[in-house]
Order: C-alpha cells, then sequence, then structure tokens
C-alpha cells in the first residue's frame, strides 16, 4: 500500500502569520495533535504540534539551564530558545525542516521515517505543495478496514490449512512436526513448543489467515534442558529472575 491509499485529504491547516493562539485552537476544535503550515500560496513552509507549546514562559516550563550550561551553549542557541519559548506567531515556534512523502511513497517507508525521527505525522507533497497527510491513526484506521469482514466464503478448509502451513513455514521460529487441521474455518494445532513466546507467535499466524474463524491450540511445553514435557493448559514451572 502507498501513502495515497491511507491519507487524510481534508486537512487543517494554519498559516505561518498566525497566532499561536489560534493555531492552538484549531488544534482543539478539530481533536488534532499538530498542524502543517502553509503559506498564501499552498506551500508547506513547516509544521507545528503539541510539543512546541510544552516550553513555554506563560505556564512557567521554559527550560531553564544552569548559568555554565548556558555560557557553553552561547548566545545564539539561548536566542533561539527564547523565539521559541516567548514567540507569538506560528512561523516563530514552528519546526521548519519537515520530513516528507509523496503519493507513491510505500507505507513501510513513511514507518521507517516515522520511526527514525520520533515524529507522528508525515506530510504528503506533490512538489512543494501539500496534499494530504499521514499519521499514526491513518495505520490504525487502514488496519481496521482490512481487518473488517475479512472473511473468504470460498476458502476451503483444505486450503485454509495449506495457507497457514505456508505461513508458518516461512517463520524460522515456528517448530518441527506441527499437525494442522480444520474444520469449518476452526484450526485445532498439535505439537511441541520450547519457548511461550513460539505459542502466540503460532496462533497469531493462524488467525491472520483468511478464512479461519477460530484457533484452537494444544501445544506441549518442552523444557529444553530436561526434557520434560507439560501437557496443553498445565501449570508451568516458574523460571527464576
Amino acid at each position: 500500500m502507498r501513502a495515497h491509499q491511507i491519507m487524510t485529504r481534508k486537512l487543517v491547516t494554519v498559516s505561518p502569520d498566525a497566532s499561536i493562539s489560534e493555531a492552538a485552537r484549531l488544534m482543539i476544535d478539530y481533536h488534532v495533535s499538530g498542524l502543517p503550515v502553509v503559506d498564501a500560496a499552498g506551500k508547506l513552509v513547516g509544521i507545528v504540534t503539541e510539543r512546541d507549546f510544552l516550553r513555554r514562559h506563560e505556564v512557567g516550563t521554559q527550560r531553564r539551564r544552569p548559568r555554565w550550561l548556558e555560557f557553553v551553549r552561547g548566545p545564539s542557541l539561548q536566542a533561539i530558545d527564547y523565539v521559541r519559548e516567548a514567540g507569538r506567531k506560528v512561523h516563530e515556534i514552528m519546526t521548519r525542516e519537515v520530513r516528507t512523502v509523496t503519493e507513491e511513497t510505500g507505507l513501510a517507508d513513511i514507518v521507517d521515517v516515522m520511526e527514525k525521527y520520533h515524529i507522528k505525522r508525515v506530510p504528503v507533497v506533490q512538489g512543494d505543495k501539500l496534499v494530504g497527510i499521514v499519521s499514526r491513526q491513518n495505520f490504525v484506521e487502514a488496519i481496521a478496514d482490512l481487518m473488517h469482514d475479512v472473511s473468504d466464503v470460498g476458502s476451503s478448509d483444505a486450503l485454509i490449512r495449506r495457507r497457514i502451513v505456508a505461513v508458518l513455514r516461512h517463520n524460522e521460529w515456528t517448530p518441527f512436526g506441527l499437525d494442522v487441521r480444520v474444520k469449518d474455518g476452526v484450526v485445532d494445532i498439535d505439537g511441541f513448543i520450547t519457548d511461550e513466546n513460539v505459542r502466540r507467535a503460532i496462533v497469531v499466524a493462524a488467525e491472520n489467515v483468511t478464512g479461519v474463524t477460530r484457533v484452537n491450540e494444544h501445544l506441549c511445553w518442552v523444557d529444553p534442558m530436561s526434557g520434560v514435557y507439560f501437557p496443553p493448559d498445565a501449570d508451568l514451572p516458574q523460571k527464576s529472575v
């Protein structure tokens, strides 16, 4: 999937010359945590987020550093901090270096940008014009839409089983010798595991196969040191920390 398939197109934006109180009110009224800053020509020039309102002199949260550290930082950085903490216009507090993507950027690449730069939203541009925005919420909505009523009427039990086996074989954590049975979309899995995390992964892998309605696992846990095994639903020995 690509950006244009999940992005928000109806955007709430703010002018760089708007007051910060106006920006704050827009965030509150539209229930958003960030606003693209767009000039009169529609060009994206920055972004203002909730983070820009955290260090403000109005509420006494401006940074207070030791004098020796301020001396080391120098007057230039001190001046930058002052403008961000006391500025009255959006262009004075906004982030100017905005990470952007295009409509054709893949979702995996967008996630990489979000994680690398620790941001919650990425503007989508066409040239230098803003055309949309992808936020974490868009990913949540996309997953909800894709998983809604994902049943496959034409899936036979044999086809479902083949899909499950294929998914499990694709992952290195899958143990050998699993027995997978499917009847009317209900999956039963037998076998042996040596790690409880693998149990959960096996169930999730089966649940994500189209046509599966329920997964019942009957996996026996084996102590890799002693070879002692415990049947399904048995109380496993507690590991010492």
